[in-house]
């Protein structure tokens, strides 16, 4: 079975192709392909990076007219190019997509049907940079593979039995009725950490206390107990939380009633200020790549070093909400692109919790291994940095899904 993965992020669109037989393996296997674009921040420009397992890959950057047109091109680099891994596209047995924001309607992994893709769409004004760009991604593979069956993942499914009081915010309780509550995000890579850390813990997951820190452009954490999930950062959008890469996270709700009254904003004006020009692009005035601020701290930018120290502070705080939550602390995972790659950051986080007994191997962090306990041996806290692979934690949704239905059919 040839699975296809579409995971559109807020800054990039990311594609992987599986191949699967008839068991899952316990370990992610590398894609047969793998496509990811960036938007730069140029307008119209994008950065497409594609390789096969044969070794074969290419790399441009183009102007495109739409964010469609540069997955249609994705797309034709799978059977046509350098990098091809099949020779037409009926060989896609099954398309998986990332779909970030799944409401309470769903909490499993569904097919897609037009009824589907529009639920989603209704659900876009909770998550405004991905949910439409998730049904349209679904929409183009309809017109170019017709009628392959996809399936929607969401990264709410993982929070939806969050305990009660977690998930209620404490407004008038009209707002439960309308489904205003806590909804959480990241909830595929989260759930994914949470059953890597059991395997390379050696751990019952009945015991097992974990916090999950997704850091990348957009950041949340999780306390998962028991491998489900009991409270989490993000809430009913994913604006909520941590400071992100050009995200606010969370803020007194005052200051926008404040710029309201005072400046006239308009919830679209609002939005975009906090979407998309807060966060450490915000504080910093030059990115919202982690990346691009640790280069201006080390030449001394200062508004820089700020983003760092508030993204810092904010991440110990929550860490510090999370372990309530919890009542004790097994395991603290960094996972995604700031957090797999950031020795700075992951350093910074850990040293304010060292009355737990948690205590870095600061050479290990430093060598930023995947899937390894980077921990002191004394330590009475392990730290795991776990690669992210929700494109592999799609696609086995995809295979349990389609597959094991198909054949239990045929016993």
């Amino acid at each position: 079975m040839k699975i296809l993965v579409l995971n559109s992020g807020s800054s990039s669109q990311k594609s992987r192709v599986y191949e699967l037989a008839a068991a899952l393996p316990e370990t992610p296997p590398a894609p047969l392909w793998q496509a990811d674009i960036d938007w730069t921040g140029t307008s119209g420009t994008t950065e497409l990076r594609v390789k096969n397992s044969r070794g074969a890959n290419a790399r441009e950057t183009r102007q495109v007219d739409s964010r469609a047109a540069a997955i249609r091109h994705m797309l034709d680099c799978l059977w046509d190019g350098p990098a091809k891994v099949i020779s037409k596209p009926a060989e896609i047995d099954v398309v998986g997509h990332r779909v970030v924001h799944g409401g309470l309607q769903f909490r499993e992994p569904a097919l897609v049907t037009p009824e589907v893709i529009s639920a989603i769409v209704r659900l876009s004004e909770l998550a405004p940079l991905h949910n439409r760009a998730e049904a349209e991604g679904m929409q183009i593979i309809r017109q170019i593979l017709g009628d392959v069956p996809q399936v929607a993942v969401f990264d709410t499914a993982f929070h939806s039995q969050l305990p009660t009081e977690a998930a209620v915010f404490p407004g008038p309780y009209e707002w439960l009725d309308e489904g205003i509550r806590r909804y959480g995000f990241h909830g595929i890579n989260h759930q994914y950490c949470a059953g890597r850390a059991v395997q390379l813990l050696g751990r019952d997951p009945a015991s097992l206390r974990l916090i999950s820190c997704h850091l990348g452009n957009g950041c949340s954490l999780a306390a998962i107990r028991g491998g489900h999930s009991v409270d989490t950062t993000m809430g009913f959008t994913p604006l909520d939380g941590l400071m992100m890469g050009s995200r606010s996270g969370s803020l007194d709700p005052g200051i926008l009633t404040h710029l309201i009254r005072k400046h006239g904003y308009s919830a679209s004006a609002l939005d975009e200020i906090l979407n998309q020009k807060s966060g450490l692009l915000g504080i910093s005035g030059l990115s919202n790549d982690m990346r691009a601020i640790l280069s201006a701290m080390a030449k001394g930018n200062q508004r820089a070093r700020l983003a760092f120290d508030v993204f810092v502070h904010r991440l110990r705080s929550c860490i510090g909400s999370m372990l309530a939550a919890l009542g004790g602390l097994d395991a603290l995972i960094f996972t995604a692109g700031i957090g797999e790659n950031s020795p700075d950051v992951r350093a910074a986080a850990c040293e304010s919790f060292a009355f737990l007994g948690l205590k870095l191997d600061p050479d290990r962090n430093l060598q930023s291994p995947p899937d390894q306990d980077i921990a002191a041996r004394a330590s009475a806290v392990r730290v795991l940095i776990i690669r992210a692979q929700e494109d592999w934690a799609i696609a086995r949704e995809c295979w349990r899904l389609i597959h094991v239905p198909a054949q239990a059919s045929q016993a």
